[in-house]
């Protein structure tokens, strides 16, 4: 059963990741959901990897307009699947 909830973020927070989840065509909830699953679960896979640029929102690192995000997801899942 799906509960509603309102969260306080910042603006430009909030900005991004709707761009981010529209461009994943993904509901920002959808995106929350998940990324608090990967949080509080402590042995399940989450249903989707929490992408770098996800990470970045929850910890106020800014991305640099230059990423390479392909090639960044890329050897992020070559350094996993060693």
């Amino acid at each position: 059963m799906d509960t509603k909830l309102t969260l306080k973020l910042n603006q430009k927070v909030i900005e991004k990741a709707k761009k981010y989840a529209s461009n994943k065509k993904m509901s920002l909830s959808r995106i929350v959901e998940t990324y608090l699953q990967s949080l509080t679960s402590e042995n399940d896979i989450a249903e989707y990897e929490i992408s770098p640029f996800v990470k970045s929102i929850t910890t106020g690192t800014e991305i640099p307009a230059d990423l390479d995000y392909k090639k960044e997801y890329s050897d992020f899942l070559i350094e996993k699947y060693k």
